[in-house]
């Protein structure tokens, strides 16, 4: 009846913390675990072939090689799923509440009309081991018509609206919606909540619980969150080209779209700014030219910057000394 899926790639630290998580489930309906496993270098295969030896009737390993990336191994394992309902939890994250799935299922069961139920998670850092609560959030209420999240779903830059490592959705859903587009899904848009979330929303009602039942791991390099611009741009870059699919496709516009791809294109043309790459600026000004941009002030004066070489090698020293003064006075 439920789906677990379970993307990971070296993460043998973590993995089996995050399996553990799940088998400790105290729910009253059946659960299968698809472990996707994207061709480690590391000793994860290893740790998820010893856990599903001890749970045979519980663990299934899709082990890729080549590598496929986190996008199309997510979908992948959603192809392959049994289950009338999905959860998904990412190989370095883990739940903390065993009632979990029993407290989510029973409102799919009692409430047809609900596509996703989520709930509320805390940080993890791994470094020191201490939680923090997640950031505030809109559309908390019990139960919400998906509609009126569609604009904050795409638009959303730091903190997801529908974390999804908390959810549990229904699988006829998203595979529908797969098999109605499979571009959407599986293009390189660099990540797979954003359309999943946006389509659950789409087709009903999502519900929420205000109980805490994840840590979400962070403290560590990760595709969402790097410390190397080259990554960041590509990043930004491909999720802002999602938002701009989907809004064109389902014929969704607002000034705070508008504003977002403001914010996006200014967020590139920085990564582009500090590696002092004329071709990133390039790609960039073409894309917002796609994207159809209006430029505000801020991106005004930055491409007027960067199209100068004297310019751009002035405020790039300041920049830079700037940086080096603030590191100092911390």
């Amino acid at each position: 009846m439920i789906s677990v899926v379970v993307c990971t790639y070296n993460q043998q630290d973590t993995i089996g913390r995050t399996l553990d998580s799940i088998l400790m489930q105290q729910c009253h309906l059946p659960i299968e675990i698809i472990v996707g496993e994207d061709c480690s270098t590391d000793q994860t295969l290893s740790v998820c072939q010893k856990y599903a030896k001890e749970y045979p009737d519980k663990i299934r390993i899709l082990a890729n090689n080549p590598n496929k990336g986190p996008v199309k191994n997510y979908f992948d394992c959603i192809l392959a799923a049994r289950g009338k309902y999905i959860a998904d939890c990412a190989g370095d994250d883990f739940w903390t509440d065993p009632q979990k799935l029993e407290k989510e299922v029973t409102i799919l069961e009692s409430h047809p009309e609900v596509t996703l139920v989520h709930t509320d998670w805390k940080s993890f850092h791994e470094k020191t081991g201490k939680t923090s609560p997640s950031p505030n959030r809109p559309f908390t209420s019990p139960f919400t018509d998906g509609q009126q999240m569609l604009e904050a779903i795409m638009t959303q830059t730091t903190v997801p609206v529908i974390h999804l490592c908390t959810s549990l959705y229904r699988r006829a859903v998203i595979v529908e919606a797969l098999q109605a587009d499979d571009y959407m899904f599986r293009n390189e848009f660099g990540c797979e909540d954003v359309q999943l979330s946006f389509v659950m929303a789409q087709q009903g009602v999502i519900a929420y619980l205000p109980d805490v039942t994840l840590n979400y791991s962070q403290g560590h390099e990760s595709v969402s969150s790097s410390t190397d611009y080259e990554k960041v741009y590509r990043f930004t870059q491909q999720v802002t080209s999602l938002t701009f699919y989907i809004a064109q496709k389902y014929h969704i516009t607002s000034p705070h779209i508008n504003t977002y791809f403001q914010q996006r294109s200014y967020a590139m043309l920085m990564c582009a700014f500090r590696l002092n790459s004329r071709s990133m600026l390039q790609d960039t000004l073409q894309l917002m030219k796609a994207w159809n941009v209006e430029r505000n002030v801020q991106l005004r004066l930055l491409s007027a910057i960067m199209k100068s070489n004297t310019l751009w090698a002035m405020a790039l020293t300041l920049r830079n000394a700037i940086v080096t003064l603030k590191k100092l006075f911390r």
